[in-house]
């Protein structure tokens, strides 16, 4: 993996998001092209508010917000806007554990059993690499939610189910399935190694250290989240706050709100490997060998677009759509936020945006 140079990084970043915000849409960098940000705007899907950052070789090349933040209030939509960003949290819990891995507090191999008492003995054969790249065969918590179910489950709730579960969808290691569960007791065994809740070592140990003033793991009662944009359903062609669900209080497979300008500063630790040993980020990034269409990392979907290496992950929850997509050999990044539910894959919404704005013929 190519590296850019830290220190010209956080200059260009620092110089770039001090730009004063005056218009309702964020300024962004300077274009050649003054029609950019309608082409865009016109490739996106249908939705209330939107957040699209572009980044190559380590400079914000485009950086433009759409709509409201919320339609009660009609908020617009900035770049310090903080989108739930659903399963994007599962690269930050990966993250957190290969932190305590290079503490030397955590192995990869260590097992379920070791966490968790009374764990059934299949636990014996599942490791915390199981867990992170989706192979672990534990089934999804949000398939074993009792019918009729009105409160919202947390962790603890998913780990009690899955303690109930009286043997793995299929035999560990054999095949990926991805699963919010693995990310979920992921969180879990980082707030029991570490001896701190969850969302303080996120605090502590990502987001203080990377500037990301604004992300935070959201726990009803303890903080509160800033600038917030509130998800939205369409129902009978009009946009209604939609916000919760009986799974938003979950932390570890996509607890995390952040905002563009938040995401610029983590994509840029990413490329700097500001925070992981070499070891560690090779593993992050080191696709499981399936015979399946892409690799899977840790909290990363790895593949390639326009021949070019890509790592990325989309996120989807009520009133939430989004997708980061990286592209490291050229220190690149293509960052879409909706807080709207979007109809289908993600995927090619990003893709859209890098045609027009990445892969272009101005290199």
């Amino acid at each position: 993996m190519t590296t850019i140079a830290p220190i010209l990084t956080a200059l260009f970043i620092t110089a770039t998001l001090a730009l004063p915000m005056s218009k309702s849409h964020a300024d962004e960098p300077e274009t050649p092209d003054p029609t950019l940000s309608d082409r865009v705007e016109a490739a996106l899907p249908d939705h209330v508010g939107a957040a699209v950052l572009v980044i190559d070789h380590g400079n914000i090349i485009f950086r433009q917000t759409y709509g409201l933040a919320d339609t009660e209030n009609q908020t617009p939509v900035t770049p310090q806007t903080n989108f739930r960003i659903a399963s994007i949290t599962k690269q930050f819990t990966a993250t957190a554990v290969m932190l305590l891995v290079d503490d030397g507090k955590l192995s990869l191999d260590d097992t379920l059993d070791q966490f968790f008492p009374g764990f059934p003995d299949y636990g014996q054969r599942i490791t915390v690499r199981h867990l992170l790249n989706h192979r672990s065969g534990l089934p999804d918590y949000e398939d074993l939610i009792p019918e009729n179910t009105t409160l919202q489950v947390h962790d603890l709730d998913v780990l009690k189910m899955i303690l109930d579960t009286d043997e793995p969808l299929f035999e560990t290691g054999t095949k990926h399935a991805y699963s919010n569960t693995g990310y979920t007791l992921l969180g879990l065994i980082v707030e029991q190694t570490a001896k701190q809740p969850f969302h303080d070592f996120l605090k502590t140990r990502i987001f203080d250290p990377v500037g990301m003033d604004r992300t935070l793991m959201y726990v009803r009662g303890i903080n509160a989240v800033p600038n917030r944009a509130f998800g939205h359903t369409k129902q009978k062609d009009q946009w209604t706050r939609d916000d919760q669900s009986l799974t938003s209080a979950v932390r570890g497979d996509g607890g995390i709100y952040s905002s563009l300008d938040d995401l610029a500063k983590w994509v840029a630790a990413l490329d700097s490997q500001q925070l992981l040993s070499d070891e560690s980020t090779k593993q992050m990034f080191t696709p499981t060998q399936t015979d399946e269409s892409f690799g899977y990392g840790f909290g990363w979907r790895i593949d390639t677009y326009k021949d070019q290496p890509r790592v990325h992950h989309n996120g989807g929850t009520r009133g939430f759509s989004l997708c980061l997509q990286r592209f490291p050999e050229r220190d690149a990044a293509v960052v879409v936020l909706f807080n709207s539910n979007i109809d289908g894959n993600m995927t090619p919404v990003g893709d859209r945006v890098a045609d027009l704005v990445l892969f272009t013929d101005r290199d």
